[in-house]
């Protein structure tokens, strides 16, 4: 047995993952962004402050050739202050003249060549002078002749701190997130499951046999689509318990009443109950039994062949009249025992693209039910139409006729409209239902109409042959 994880851990999972790989490249990118962030900005408040300095300290030089020393000093300390950085002027020969940070003295003049130029930045510890690894920028000027440069250095590690010191606040915010968000999204899981689960344990009930279940209307428009089609579904499993009971019930009346009579009267000619002189008579009554049941199996083979979709039309072109003039040849001995008038047969030939012996079973259920219910010396009446794409047969037989309510349930099977009267206790139930499934694999339709006291017509329509079947 698979017990495999249930939607809510897979969901609550996924969503998980989800946010928190989202915290994880959120985290990333912001550590990139602030550290290249940190860096531009401190290059332009350094760069801007040593170019700054330059012009300040050549302006001194000029006006105080013997006393610029002490103001340039203050200045840089400054600019030190004020940017959280250091800063050194020395000669273009290396030496160092003012710093504000560290024990630096010499710095080699090679190193000094790339702020001559375009070039204002560097990575560097200057060979050792500085304690670490610095971002370096700078500007040269001339004054009072020798070339000087003003250095701006930054050590890596306030960088470092930086990004560290964002990174603790971003982690402090994220578990707190984290926390809150990973709350609501198991409780909204748990929400969002719930008519999963509710649904699981309908369906339990459903297969246990209990089709009185329903689910509620959900305010989610997937879970509310699903909640009517589950109750639809519902309702007609229900509907088919209905009717497989009642189709099981019938079919064992049907099975029973003809073998308990066989069983009764074959019992009797054994046993000599039934004297030599009517033994005929009773075989007589057996061999009708025999072939009603043999009438009802064939009659639910077909039922099956139709519902399995094995049953395909072997569609031909006939006249429509053929297969019903034939069935009246069967039925001769009870359409003169009821004196009845068969009408509308002299019609000009008329085709139809059908099967045949389908079309022929169809009118023979068709004709048998209504000698069965039309009244002594009343009347069969057939009209045809021939229509551009549907042929239609109509049969129409005087009689006592249907009640509104029972025309629906016509066409059900195993309902007789005669059971409370218990006359015509030789038919099966399934004449019509047969009759209907056989004209819908045609691609066509029946129908039904009557008038209590008058008349009962029944009305099928079969399409005409596409040009690509002729």
């Amino acid at each position: 047995m698979n017990n495999g994880k249930s939607i809510f851990t897979r969901y609550f999972a996924i969503c998980s993952a989800v946010i928190l790989i989202s915290f994880c490249c959120l985290g990333t990118v912001l550590l990139l962004v602030s550290s290249r962030y940190f860096l531009d900005e401190k290059k332009s408040l350094m760069l801007k402050d040593a170019r700054a300095l330059a012009s300040y300290t050549q302006e001194k030089m000029l006006e105080q050739p013997d006393r610029w020393r002490e103001d340039v000093a203050a200045e840089m300390k400054t600019y030190a202050i004020g940017s959280n950085s250091d800063y050194l002027l020395c000669s273009d020969d290396g030496y160092v003249v003012a710093a504000t940070g560290g024990e630096v003295e010499n710095i080699d003049p090679e190193l000094l060549i790339k702020f001559n130029g375009t070039t204002t930045y560097s990575y560097d510890d200057l060979n050792g002078e500085l304690d670490e690894v610095c971002h370096i920028t700078g500007d040269s000027f001339s004054a009072n002749g020798p070339r000087y440069y003003v250095l701006a250095y930054s050590p890596k590690s306030q960088q470092d701190n930086y990004t560290k010191n964002i990174m603790e606040i971003f982690m402090v915010s994220a578990i707190a997130v984290l926390l809150v968000v990973m709350f609501l999204v198991y409780f909204a899981t748990l929400k969002l499951t719930e008519p999963i689960t509710e649904v699981a344990e309908i369906a339990k009930k459903l297969g246990n046999g209990d089709f009185s279940v329903t689910l509620p209307e959900y305010t989610t428009k997937e879970f509310n689509e699903l909640s009517i089609a589950f109750n639809e579904m519902a309702a007609n499993l229900k509907s088919y318990d209905t009717m497989r009971n009642s189709f099981l019930a019938n079919v064992s009346h049907e099975l029973r009443t003809p073998m308990t009579s066989i069983g009764g009267f074959v019992d009797g000619i054994l046993d000599g109950t039934i004297p030599k002189s009517q033994q005929n008579y009773y075989m007589r009554i057996i061999s009708s039994e025999v072939g009603r049941l043999t009438r009802l199996v064939k009659s639910m083979l077909n039922l099956a062949k139709i519902e399995a979709g094995e049953l395909e039309p072997n569609k031909t072109s006939f006249p429509v009249t053929e297969p019903i003039l034939d069935t009246l040849l069967t039925f001769e001995p009870r359409i003169d025992e009821k004196n009845i008038d068969i009408r509308g047969l002299d019609v000009q030939r008329i085709n139809m693209y059908a099967d045949i012996d389908l079309i022929h079973q169809v009118m023979y259920n068709l004709i048998e039910n209504a000698i069965k219910f039309v009244d002594k010396g009343g009347y069969i009446e057939f009209s045809f139409e021939d229509g551009e794409d549907a042929t239609s047969v109509s049969i129409r037989n005087s009689g006592e006729g249907l009640a509104e309510d029972e025309l629906p349930l016509v066409f059900d099977r195993f309902y007789k409209t005669d059971k409370s009267r218990g006359i015509h206790a030789q038919g099966l139930g399934l004449g019509l239902n047969i009759a209907r499934s056989i004209v819908e694999i045609h691609g066509g339709k029946i129908m039904v109409k009557s008038l209590k006291g008058e008349y009962t017509e029944f009305t099928f329509t079969i399409p005409k042959a596409e040009k690509n079947e002729e």
